[in-house]
């Protein structure tokens, strides 16, 4: 489990009793973890009309991964996106891609809104965005 204090942790067993909470997009996963997989695969997903992957942009909500199965919540900078109806799809495709996954599931949310400021730096970087 990851948390905004913190480049890794060991997930809690669940005999411990903790329950792991859903990650907050934009942190870095451990390498080779199943985490990671999934952010590379949402890193492999652009919007056509912007140069810098939905991850980068902050277009990533919510990864929730619980054994095999990964729940993400994830929005558009706009609701008349021309891959509204497209992009959540392939999102959920290329995490199902990965062999470690038994089933994704993608949803849309619209609050919050998107705004820039859910951009990494380096994102508002390449886009001149400062």
């Amino acid at each position: 489990m990851m948390d905004s204090n913190s480049h890794a942790e060991t997930e809690p067993d669940a005999s411990d009793g903790r329950e792991l909470e859903p990650r907050s997009a934009g942190m870095q996963a451990q390498e080779g973890t199943l985490e990671d997989q999934v952010v590379k695969a949402i890193e492999s997903c652009f919007d056509p009309e912007i140069p810098v992957n939905i991850y980068e942009l902050g277009l990533i909500y919510r990864i929730d991964i619980d054994d095999q199965k990964v729940d993400v919540d994830m929005t558009l900078t706009s609701p008349a996106c021309p891959v509204a109806g497209t992009l959540p799809g392939e999102v959920e495709q290329k995490i199902n891609n990965i062999e470690a996954v038994e089933s994704c599931t993608v949803g849309v949310v619209w609050d919050p809104p998107w705004t820039k400021d859910r951009m990494t730096e380096g994102a508002r970087l390449q886009l001149g965005m400062f």
